[in-house]
């Protein structure tokens, strides 16, 4: 691929954009460009590197050249995929370069409501010493800190967690062997969801806003909880019913701990009033649990990491292409590797009327071999298969369902 040129909407650690110049391609860094200015702004650009700056349908449909939306950190919420998709455009994240910057977050919430830090440093400055009310904390050792969500972050907070001694409460459910493990060492408890809510101190969330998620911390799941126990949430504000916890905040005795909230401003820098944030059983941050120099460093080589990957062909950490298997029919097609052999099967599926939905060609060592891999929409009979099994240089062909279009 040639050289690309590239617009970072958003501020980039200038030492890893240097890597992208040295191999020729053309870094535009434009930080303060808005969502409105975006649509005037990304012609003639084959990428786009966003943080915070939303992407919206409106940009999309304005791009000539837009191959690629790289958003530099894990959500993706910003970004419009499903219009990004509907144009064949990529939308990748860099995700769990952060996870160690939010997880330290986590911690200083959890240790500022146990000790009251944030009221403490006030009265200082007020002038107002009160060692009795400032010197009834309970301690971390020993409580126990129920996980929503043990992804990257989740499991940085479980470990750091756990060395304060809390018990590591999480829902009892399916995961890799790797975090099992880990969940393991860490003599982690997994429970019901309902158990877990209503056994925890501590409940911190750490799951992606989807659909799903969307406003789960609502009434059911807040009475579900142990009176006087504390809410953090470093992952989004919309995961969070707000009059849901401002009454359990009034009535159940919870405290809170956030970094995100479901109003929050899109502007860095701006007056702004929230009756959550205003709480005073609530102990809040600027949504800035990503922003460590780490934290930036780590994000702005991974993403240069994704762009140079693609650069090369190959796509990392997609998060809009099509998971499941597509189509009624896996075909597979065992050729030589010479010139026309994909055009001669991809001609004689058209003439079936046959569509193919996903396709990979791979090449044996010594590249003399290789197998296409075709996921078909339509019905391949014997006729097919045999005309195929036919074409010149074509080894072998056989065909199996997609048990229903899923993997």
């Amino acid at each position: 691929m040639p050289p690309m040129r590239i617009l970072f909407a958003d501020a980039l650690d200038t030492t890893h954009l240097e890597r992208l110049r040295e191999l020729g391609h053309d870094c535009v860094v434009e930080p303060d460009l808005s969502a409105g200015d975006l649509p005037d702004r990304i012609g003639g650009f084959e990428a786009l590197v966003v943080r915070s700056t939303r992407v919206e349908a409106a940009t999309l449909e304005a791009a000539d050249r837009l191959e690629i939306v790289v958003r530099a950190g894990a959500g993706t919420n910003t970004i419009d995929t499903d219009a990004a998709a509907a144009l064949g455009i990529y939308v990748c994240n860099v995700p769990g370069r952060n996870a160690i910057a939010v997880a330290e977050l986590t911690m200083g919430l959890i240790l500022a409501l146990d000790r009251n830090i944030p009221d403490a440093v006030a009265d200082l400055r007020s002038g107002r010493w009160d060692k009795r009310r400032y010197g009834r904390a309970t301690g971390l050792h020993g409580r126990a800190l129920g996980l929503v969500g043990v992804g990257s972050i989740g499991i940085e907070v479980a470990e750091r967690a756990a060395a304060f001694g809390m018990r590591i409460l999480v829902e009892d459910k399916p995961r890799t062997p790797e975090v099992d493990a880990r969940l393991d060492e860490l003599d982690a408890e997994r429970l019901s969801s309902t158990d877990l809510l209503a056994s925890a101190d501590v409940v911190s969330l750490h799951v992606p806003l989807t659909p799903e998620t969307r406003g789960m911390v609502n009434r059911e799941f807040l009475a579900a909880m142990r009176d006087g126990a504390w809410l953090v949430n470093t992952a989004r504000g919309e995961l969070v019913d707000e009059a849901a916890l401002l009454e359990a905040l009034d009535t159940r005795g919870f405290r809170a701990g956030l970094d995100v909230f479901p109003d929050e401003p899109s502007e860095p820098r701006c007056a702004w009033r929230s009756a959550l944030a205003a709480h005073p059983r609530v102990y809040g941050t600027h949504h800035i649990g990503a922003s460590t120099r780490q934290a930036q460093e780590a994000v702005a080589a991974g993403t240069v990491e994704v762009l140079l990957a693609f650069a090369e062909g190959e796509i990392r950490n997609c998060v809009n292409l099509e998971t499941r298997r597509l189509g009624e029919t896996i075909l597979s097609v065992r050729h030589l590797d010479r010139v026309g052999v994909l055009s001669g099967v991809l001609d004689a599926i058209r003439r079936r009327n046959l569509n193919v939905q996903n396709m990979e060609n791979r090449v044996f060592e010594g590249a003399i071999a290789a197998v296409a891999t075709l996921e078909v929409d339509g019905d391949v009979d014997d006729e097919l298969l045999a005309e195929l099994e036919a074409l010149p240089d074509v080894i072998a062909v056989t065909a199996r369902p997609t048990k229903g279009g899923e993997s």
